[in-house]
């Protein structure tokens, strides 16, 4: 609870949460328009299943190379630029006279998406008080959660009462966010300098290897998680459920993988970042088993079960990430949020074609082999012990102290 009461009060924290909320958000409501757009433009299922590639593809891939320009070019205007990008872009999609026209505004706002990910996060993490740093990375990420499940609530409502131009207000939640970002960066910025400084004075060495191995535990998961949350759909459907059973399926999935999120980062301060990766993708082994074994009605509890469980190590990651290659922390979010779960992504397809051959339980219950093989993988990095010997505020000149404390005010 003390913890969370100072997580409160680091108000950059709460207002980086909000730009990653909001950001989310417009992802979540472009799906929204489909039914809208496929009528306007006569459309057909693939060519709208393009649009959504080119806002992920936009989204995730660019996020290593924004990454890097934070890196190396970080300005504090960058991350509400990038919120008023995606904003300004998302409000057009009603505007759109033609397909192409709407495949290219996805594709823009998803490059402002892309943009803000590295950015925040790792704004996020120059923010955040090193001894809760997986707890705040973890409602860091739960809040873009929140953002990309109530997206399509918000973009239904626009819809339902302006009609295709009601995605002007979209424009709402990234300018908002953008003006009340804007007066916390100068503070941000500082902090990031003052980090920056002490790695340079340590001399900290980036540990490639290692990262590699968190981003192979990353897609592992996304691999499984993805697999369960897009297939169980089709799965259910053939059983004979409806749309009222197994759209809610998917929100449980989803919410409890936020819970999950919450509770994996605050084990992680305390039990050490290792220990809970390798222990939650563990016992998110037997929570897919049964689910896969008993489907039916306690579907939503199994499910729910399993999404807890397997997202519990999310938020691990990217810290993990962030502290094995210092002074980099703009690329590895940008490798962990972006090409970290987009090549889990392609895991997909696999297992779809795996439940062509052999039946959905068979492809589903495979899944558990890349969580066992994450787990493993998880154990050879590096002990929590070793993750925590970051240098710390005491030993920082007293500018780079008040500029740490300062941002997180």
């Amino acid at each position: 609870m003390a913890s969370l009461l100072q997580l409160a009060r680091n108000r950059a924290l709460v207002i980086l949460m909000l730009g990653h909320f909001s950001n989310d958000m417009l992802g979540g409501a472009l799906p929204m328009l489909f039914p809208l757009m496929k009528v306007q433009f006569d459309l057909t299922n693939a060519q709208l299943g393009l649009v959504t590639l080119a806002y992920t593809a936009a989204s995730s891939l660019t996020q290593p190379v924004f990454g890097y320009f934070s890196d190396t070019h970080g300005r504090r205007w960058f991350v509400p630029v990038t919120l008023i990008w995606g904003g300004a872009f998302a409000a057009c999609y009603g505007f759109a006279t033609s397909y192409l026209m709407f495949m290219g505004l996805a594709a823009l706002a998803g490059i402002g998406s892309g943009a803000f990910h590295p950015l925040g996060a790792s704004n996020a993490a120059a923010v955040s008080r090193d001894e809760h740093r997986n707890a705040a990375m973890s409602w860091y990420t739960v809040a873009g959660s929140m953002g990309y499940g109530l997206g399509p609530l918000v973009g239904t409502l626009l819809l339902a009462a302006f009609g295709r131009h009601g995605t002007l207000g979209l424009m709402i939640p990234g300018f908002t966010a953008a003006a009340m970002i804007w007066p916390r960066m100068r503070m941000v910025e500082r902090a990031r300098e003052a980090r920056a400084a002490l790695n340079r004075r340590l001399q900290a060495t980036p540990q490639w290897r290692a990262l590699s191995r968190v981003i192979l535990v990353t897609m592992l998961r996304s691999w499984a998680s993805l697999s369960v949350l897009q297939l169980s759909a089709v799965w259910y459907s053939e059983l004979g459920f409806g749309r009222e059973f197994y759209g809610p399926l998917a929100s449980i999935v989803i919410l409890s993988g936020a819970v999950g999120t919450l509770v994996g980062g605050a084990l992680a301060d305390r039990l050490g970042q290792r220990r809970v990766i390798a222990t939650t993708m563990l016992m998110a082994i037997p929570a897919l088993l049964l689910y896969v074994a008993f489907p039916g009605p306690q579907g939503l509890f199994l499910a729910g079960i399993f999404g807890f469980f397997c997202d519990a190590s999310l938020s691990i990651t990217l810290v993990m990430a962030q502290h094995f290659v210092p002074g980099r922390v703009g690329i590895a979010s940008g490798v962990i949020l972006g090409l970290g779960f987009v090549t889990g992504g392609i895991g997909v397809p696999i297992t779809g074609r795996l439940a062509d051959a052999f039946g959905m339980q068979i492809a589903l219950g495979s899944l558990s082999v890349m969580l066992l093989l994450g787990a493993l993988l998880a154990l050879t990095l590096p002990s929590a012990r070793a993750m925590l010997e970051e240098p710390s505020e005491a030993l920082a000149p007293r500018g780079e102290i008040a500029a740490l404390r300062g941002a997180r005010r």
